[in-house]
């Protein structure tokens, strides 16, 4: 097999160490040689991730004009200068580019998750080579590179561990698995998961202890990371449900627009009216038609949420994201750092006589020790406590830290967690190892299963402090300690039933002893065996945020179905699952658990289904992660993804949002998400579910606002020729409505507080249009409504005497002053505007009084006249044009009680 072959068969965990090294044709001990290297270099290519070939900057700015919508806008506009109304034409583009400029900017950082991936691989790297240790360049590694890593390093490729002592390797950031990894040099199956390759070591993974010496097998693209970059850039980054709804109504609203256009034109010819006149009207219907202010609501809208969630502490990185995760039917949470803390935490320490809970979560070591009953309990009460503690603290590599407001580890997140405990217990960590120096150490290791430290002090006599798996210490133990400090016979079936029921609870257990050595200087581990008094045991977990459970629940109450997919173990995300609320005891259904091996055993028929039925995905691999999102959505979900590491990106690029932790996430998970929560918090995922159905509600409202005014002038001008009548309204006069109302009147909504109860209705039905069937039938009422009033008191004010200038001006002035009124009571879709209050939204008030201003200035100013062809009213004129808004309110308020009625009566 040539060198090349070797690479790419990617299952070097299922062969021995001294394969590996005949297959990529290296050395074991002096590495590759120079010139072999520099081969090989020019053949694999840098150990970096390949660049994407982006989109240039014209093609990135002409993509923010690819819409339907934006199609009809520039038609607009393109129709007005054709009537040599050059402002509003000059209005209409000036709204297509400052829509553009807004999608361009809040998209430019959308493509930087592979540029971060890139950068995870750039570190230096130890390897042998000709024989000697150098240091080079990350990049330059090739395979057959024989690599060296210590505590602290990061892997710098994929290598196959040849050689290893005490290795262990945290590898949260690409499995999810929330405890660093003992490595071994093991021949593994070539079916073991990625999570279990204990002979491995990946690329941008952490080295927490030991040391060892491995042989890359994969650089670059060949990497799991390479495999990850893979994934996200072939990620389909799909449409938002408004993006979606939105691109469908504009492609009807064209057609629309268009046919009716066409119709007006024929009728018109088929009348043998004149011809340019006729085509004049039909631009001007469809001018009228048009809804040119919907781009700039629809930016400004989600422009405000996106406002709103900063204050909530979730930053949004594109616009339509903000109203997406308010029609979300699933989240698919990341446990590891997104439910969890992701920092190791003591819960539980039992000794014989006494068991205790520790308060408090986290490196912070701030909380106490409480009995059973509640009462805190001190360690002068349980000398067995007290050295199950001390053995803990002091038989420890880790450090701890403050950083500002949070606390910093270095080493194992275990041991961590045992210096936390014991400070909350009120010993003093630097006080003991002080008073115990340390004067040798057995390290652990997988197959020792234990740690022991000789300690040598002045003040105490030589002391041997061990801790390690409860099996193995209970061999090594014959005597156990009693709270008092004697000795008796240890009780190994009792230490192993609290064990056993301290694991069922998803909790690590480790067991601490103490032992005065006979000879200190033979500190062997022969020596150790048989000689240990067991003292007690510690329990610990990456524990639930407080703010998970809460969140959980108010997202099933809003019927979000929410589920877990970790790499970590299946108890352990069990345990989580059940404390957070996303995984109930004893529900029905026999797969409410999965694993990545189940997932991978599903057939394509019943993958669907039984990853709807499941809560929780536990020890799946990145690429695991994609299919439970792409199934959801397949079913028709709108699927948010939460998570934080390196594996959790092509999940959150693929989802239909994606949410990543702003503050313990990596920028991989940053770049590739929607929507990054600066505060870490779960719970913050329910704000924006909250800010994400208002500012829906809001959108819903102003086009539910805007289309009866584009339709009924549409209609107005129909009439007109279909009776062979003059225009009551002429074109300029309805660009004039059409963006000084949507401007003052309708961008107004986008301020409107969310309604009462928004949390506990169930999430829209993805295949729900944007209009329902109630919505659009009263969009055609009020549409009718608007035709027959304008209509009348044009045709009132010419019977009456008035000039053709002043019944136009009658009609434009019915048009907005009915859209006023309307504008009330479009605040709430379904309630009465009198139940919601007049200054509960003071923009709007602002907004009406603003437009006032306008409608006078073009009723009464000489150079508005002479501009629109408009003419000053008498004041019964506008007595008039207000009576026609308060009657088109009141069948409108009627129509919402009716509906109202019948929605109740049909639930009874």
């Amino acid at each position: 097999m040539v060198v090349s072959d070797a690479v790419t068969a990617n299952a070097h965990h299922g062969l021995a160490a001294h394969e590996v090294v005949l297959l990529l044709q290296t050395d074991p001990h002096r590495g590759l040689t120079t010139e072999v290297a520099d081969e090989r270099l020019k053949e694999f290519g840098p150990n970096t991730l390949p660049a994407p070939r982006g989109a240039g900057l014209v093609r990135r700015v002409l993509r923010q004009f690819h819409h339907p919508l934006i199609y009809v806008l520039l038609v607009a506009g393109v129709v007005t200068a054709t009537l040599s109304e050059y402002v509003d034409s000059v209005v209409i583009f000036a709204v297509v580019v400052v829509n553009a400029i807004v999608g361009f900017v809040q998209e430019t950082k959308a493509e930087t998750a592979l540029q971060s991936l890139r950068s995870m691989v750039r570190t230096e790297a130890k390897v042998i080579r000709d024989g000697r240790e150098r240091t080079i360049g990350s990049d330059q590694l090739v395979p057959g590179d024989l690599v060296l890593v210590e505590a602290g390093d990061k892997v710098p490729a994929d290598v196959r561990l040849i050689r290893e002592s005490e290795l262990r390797v945290d590898e949260s950031a690409l499995t999810g698995e929330s405890v660093p990894v003992d490595k071994t040099e093991v021949v593994l199956p070539e079916a073991t998961p990625v999570a279990d390759r204990c002979n491995m070591a990946y690329s941008g993974t952490l080295v927490t202890a030991g040391s060892g010496a491995g042989v890359v097998v994969a650089t670059g693209s060949e990497t799991e990371i390479g495999e990850i970059h893979r994934l996200v850039g072939s990620a389909e980054v799909l449409a938002t449900p408004l993006t979606a709804k939105l691109a469908w109504f504009s492609k009807i609203l064209t057609i629309g627009i268009l046919a009716l256009a066409a119709a007006t034109f024929a009728l018109g010819l088929v009348r043998r009216q004149d011809a340019v006149e006729t085509f004049t009207a039909a631009v001007a219907l469809a001018v009228g038609a048009i809804p040119e202010g919907l781009p700039a609501a629809v930016t400004i809208t989600l422009a405000i949420g996106v406002a709103r969630m900063a204050k909530r502490r979730a930053v949004i990185r594109r616009l339509p994201a903000v109203e997406t995760l308010g029609g979300t039917t699933v989240i698919c949470a990341d446990k590891t750092g997104t439910l969890t803390e992701n920092q190791m935490t003591v819960r539980k320490v039992w000794t014989p006589h006494h068991a205790v809970t520790a308060t408090g979560s986290g490196y912070a070591p701030t909380g106490a020790l409480l009995t059973g009953d509640g009462q805190p309990m001190s360690v002068d009460a349980d000398e067995s406590l007290r050295w199950t503690l001390v053995a803990g603290a002091v038989c420890n590599d880790a450090a701890l830290s403050p950083d500002g407001q949070r606390w910093q580890i270095a080493g194992d997140p275990t041991e961590a967690a045992m210096l936390v405990v014991a400070a909350k217990a009120g010993l003093a960590i630097e006080d003991l190892r002080n008073d115990f120096p340390r004067v040798a150490a057995i390290p652990f290791t997988s197959e020792r299963q234990y740690m022991a430290t000789l300690h040598r002090s002045e003040r105490h006599r030589d002391v041997v402090l061990v801790k390690g798996s409860v099996e193995r210490m209970l061999e090594l133990c014959e005597r156990q300690m009693d709270a008092d400090g004697t000795l008796r016979r240890v009780d190994r079936a009792a230490a192993v039933a609290a064990a056993d029921a301290l694991a069922a609870e998803g909790l690590r257990v480790l067991a601490c002893g103490v032992a005065v050595p006979a000879d200190p200087s033979h500190f062997t581990e022969a020596q150790i065996s048989g000689s240990i008094t067991f003292t007690g045991l510690q329990a610990m977990l990456d524990p639930p945020r407080d703010a998970a459970a809460p969140a959980v629940a108010a997202c099933h109450s809003a019927g979000i179905s929410v589920k877990m997919i970790t790499g970590d173990h299946p108890g352990t995300a069990s345990a989580i699952a059940e404390s957070v609320g996303v995984l109930v005891p004893g529900a029905p259904g026999r797969r409410s658990v999965m694993t990545g091996a189940q997932l991978a055993a599903l057939s394509a028929d019943e993958f669907p289904d039984l990853v709807d039925e499941a809560s929780v995905f536990a020890r799946v691999s990145p690429e695991q992660k994609l299919r439970p999102v792409e199934a959801l959505q397949a079913k028709g979900h709108v699927v948010a993804m939460t998570g934080d590491g390196v594996n959790d990106a092509p999940a959150l690029r693929q989802a239909s949002i994606g949410v990543a932790m702003g503050r313990g996430g990596t920028e991989v998970a940053k770049d590739a998400a929607d929507m990054v929560l600066t505060d870490d918090d779960f719970a913050t995922i329910e704000a924006a579910v909250e800010e994400g159905r208002g500012v829906f509600d809001n959108l819903t409202k102003f086009i539910t606002w805007t289309l009866p005014t584009n339709i009924g002038e549409g209609l107005v001008i129909l009439a007109a020729i279909a009776m062979g009548a003059m225009l009551p309204i002429l074109p300029t006069q309805i660009l004039w409505i059409n963006m000084t109302t949507a401007v003052a009147l309708g961008l107004m909504l986008a301020f409107e507080p969310k309604e009462a109860g928004i949390m506990t209705r169930p999430p829209r039905d993805p295949g729900q249009p944007l209009l329902t069937r109630a919505l659009m039938g009263r969009i055609l009422l009020v549409s009718s409504l608007l035709v027959a009033g304008s209509w009348w008191l044009f045709e009132w004010e010419l019977a009456q005497g008035s000039s053709l200038a002043e019944a136009r001006t009658a009609a434009l002035n019915v048009f907005v002053v009915v859209e006023a009124f309307y504008l009330f009571s479009c605040r709430s879709l379904t309630r009465s505007a009198w139940r919601i209050g007049l200054f509960t939204n003071r923009w709007l008030v602002v907004g009406v009084a603003v437009q006032a201003v306008a409608q006078i200035a073009i009723t009464y100013l000489p150079v508005m006249n002479t501009i629109f062809d408009t003419a000053p009213l008498q004041a019964e004129v506008w007595l008039r044009i207000f009576g026609i808004a308060v009657v088109v309110s009141l069948v409108v308020a009627a129509e919402k009680w009716l509906r109202a009625r019948s929605s109740m009566v049909r639930r009874l």
